[in-house]
């Protein structure tokens, strides 16, 4: 069966004036109480929230008294959240917080790769460097997953299978969060069980992230605006949207074309999806919505400036082409 949301041209790149690409997909903009009041495309669609879902992955630990429990503080809580670069930072937070619940690094079950961070900031691992699972960007979502399991006496390692306590709260709040059951489920490049929620439900689900609407939440939204660096990293998009908010945003990207954002001075909040899942047209999608949101003005001279990918260059840096938005939001409301 076909269920795929009815995307829509978001992103049209031209080279010599003429068009090459399109990127289609689907925005949602809800405000405090879910209701729709901008979209473009399928804004009810599911997709796949990826990375977007680790503030509900956390959700749980938070709610149980996890933090008091083992000490934890708001930088271990924004790894928690993170889709991190790697970076010395990174993993030093990760390792203290295995070391707080008496697990190890090979208790992780997220895999390992190198650090985002080279691939961000267009340099080289230096010669014979060795990662482990630490440098994995899900490694401190993966940390408060064994966290959760050591708070509550569950075995380390069956933390990621469907049945366990962990997972079946997870599932429960993403449910909650979606207003909806029998949501699509599928495993995440990390190996955790990750779920699709209409892109609406995403973009509420910020607002009230953002708006703190709870006390788990508001600690959650709190170490993610405190600590943007930590949620992502050297260059990263998570990091430059959340010192443009200077607190008042709370964003996290998903792999395959995800950004969600919460706005508590305006309690709405965004969720934007390029169906391709091109890195490029997502970043010009978002400052489009921002910017027609009137949420900012010129990113030039902002921190939202390296994601102003609007011209393409060749790699002497000439101007060859555009990367440019092709669609307006309607108010709906």
């Amino acid at each position: 069966m076909n269920n795929a949301p009815d995307h829509v041209p978001l992103i049209r790149t031209t080279r010599g004036g003429f068009a090459e690409c399109v990127h289609v997909g689907s925005i949602a903009v809800v405000d405090a109480d879910g209701h729709l009041i901008a979209g473009v495309g399928d804004a009810h669609g599911l997709n796949f929230t990826r990375s977007a879902l680790k503030p509900l992955q956390a959700l749980a630990f938070v709610a149980d008294g996890g933090m008091g429990q083992f000490g934890f503080d708001s930088q271990m809580l924004a790894l928690m959240c993170a889709s991190h670069g790697g970076e010395a930072m990174h993993v030093a937070i990760v390792r203290r917080m295995l070391e707080r619940i008496g697990a190890k690094e090979s208790d992780l079950r997220c895999g390992c790769h190198p650090p985002s961070y080279y691939t961000h900031t267009s340099t080289s691992a230096p010669p014979g460097a060795r990662f482990s699972q630490l440098h994995h960007n899900c490694s401190g979502k993966h940390a408060g997953f064994l966290a959760f399991c050591r708070l509550h006496h569950q075995p380390l390692a069956r933390y990621l299978e469907l049945d366990v306590p962990l997972q079946q709260r997870v599932r429960a709040s993403v449910e909650r969060f979606a207003g909806e059951r029998d949501l699509p489920m599928g495993i995440d490049g990390c190996s955790a069980p990750n779920y699709a929620m209409p892109l609406s439900a995403l973009a509420h689900t910020f607002c009230q992230l953002a708006l703190g609407e709870s006390p788990e939440l508001a600690a959650l939204a709190y170490a993610m605006r405190r600590h943007p660096d930590l949620v992502s990293g050297t260059h990263r998009g998570d990091l430059m949207l959340m010192q443009a908010g200077a607190g008042d945003w709370v964003s996290k990207v998903g792999a395959d074309g995800v950004q969600a954002i919460g706005v508590r001075s305006r309690g709405i909040g965004i969720a934007i999806r390029i169906a391709d899942g091109n890195r490029r047209a997502l970043h010009v999608a978002t400052l489009a919505v921002l910017q027609q949101l009137g949420l900012i003005d010129d990113p030039a001279g902002t921190p939202l400036a390296p994601m102003d990918e609007g011209v393409t260059r060749s790699y002497r840096g000439i101007a060859v082409g555009t990367v440019e938005p092709v669609f307006s939001l309607p108010r709906l409301a």
